[in-house]
Order: structure tokens, then sequence, then C-alpha cells
């Protein structure tokens, strides 16, 4: 009989050994843990969400959306979740980890509620709970409110902008005295020519 077998449980061709599986099954749920701490470390923003009823595909739409704004979705256990928030400056999201629920992050500070947001208006069955914006915990308008801002790119495209703009007003306001003289010029060489 195979050591660490129990009476009347051996498998011929197989090792039976309860205790390597919930060593095993532990060690995952601590890399689970210790995933879930960074993201929640890590992370601009966090949207929580009920997703009860999506269909593959629109999981993997939404997994999608995010990947294109820098964001992931990660569901996990709640109880895992939880155990991993313990400690973080956005604990308070706890309460939120309720029922069957998805992670939608990102670094920058406003994607991933974007990504939620617009999500949730295409999938009703995508209900937003709330989430967390560094150590501020958001309920269901903040994260709304957070989605309206404008995320890291649309704030660089307007500070470039805003810086490009005054550059340019400066040189035509250059360029433009010498264009008129070069326009008055020309014209009294027209003039002289055809007198």
């Amino acid at each position: 009989m195979n050591a660490g077998c129990e009476p009347g449980k051996y498998e011929p061709g197989r090792l039976n050994v309860p205790n390597l599986e919930r060593t095993v099954d532990r060690a995952q749920k601590e890399k689970v843990v210790e995933e879930l701490g960074q993201i929640f470390e890590s992370s601009g923003v966090v949207v929580v969400a009920h997703y009860a009823g999506l269909t593959v595909a629109e999981m993997q739409d939404l997994r999608a959306r995010a990947r294109e704004v820098g964001g992931s979705v990660r569901v996990a256990k709640n109880r895992l979740a939880k155990i991993a928030l313990e400690g973080k400056p956005c604990a308070s999201m706890a309460d939120l980890l309720t029922g069957m629920t998805v992670l939608t992050y990102s670094e920058d500070p406003v994607a991933a509620a974007k990504v939620a947001e617009g999500f949730a208006k295409d999938n009703k069955k995508f209900e937003i709970l709330g989430g967390a914006m560094g150590g501020a915990a958001l309920d269901r308008a903040g994260v709304e409110a957070v989605s309206k801002m404008p995320s890291r790119e649309e704030l660089i495209a307007q500070i470039v902008s805003c810086i490009g703009a005054p550059a340019s007003n400066i040189a035509g306001a250059i360029g433009a005295p010498a264009s008129n003289i070069a326009g008055i010029l020309s014209t009294i060489i027209e003039k002289a020519e055809a007198a």
C-alpha cells in the first residue's frame, strides 16, 4: 500500500496524498493573495462590479477594452481579495466584495473607471458597485464621476496643445511683419516695372 493512503481509499496506479494537495492549494491561495495585494497597491483605480449572467464573449470584450487602455480585469474569490486588502489604504473597499465580483483596474487613475462605465452602459448584467482610487473609497456615483475625468493621455494632449499654441502665435507674430514688408516691396517693384 502507498504511503499516505487512507484505508479503503487505495486506487491502483495513483499515489493518494491528501496533505500534499492541501499544501499545493494553500500555496496557490497565498500566491493569489499576493497578486491581489500588488493590484490594490499599484493601481490608480480599482472598480468592483457584479458580473452574474455575462457570457464568456462579453467577459472577453471587457478584458479587451481594459487592455486597450492599459488596464486589466480579474475575477477573484472575495475571501482572498479581502485578505489581500488587509492593511492597504483602500481596505474599506472590502465591503463591496460580496457575490460574483470582478475587479477592473488600471495604473492610470481613470482608465479602468471609463472602461467599466462604458461596458456597464452596453451590458445591463454588469453592475458597478464602487471601488477605490488610491486610498479613497468610491461608491457607485464616485466611479461615475472618476470616469468623466480626463485620462492621462487626454491631459497630456491638452497640456501639449496649451504649450504649442503660444509658440505658434509668437512665430506668427514674428513672421507677420516680414510678410507684410515683403508684400509691400513686391507691390512697389511691380509698380516700378509697370512704369
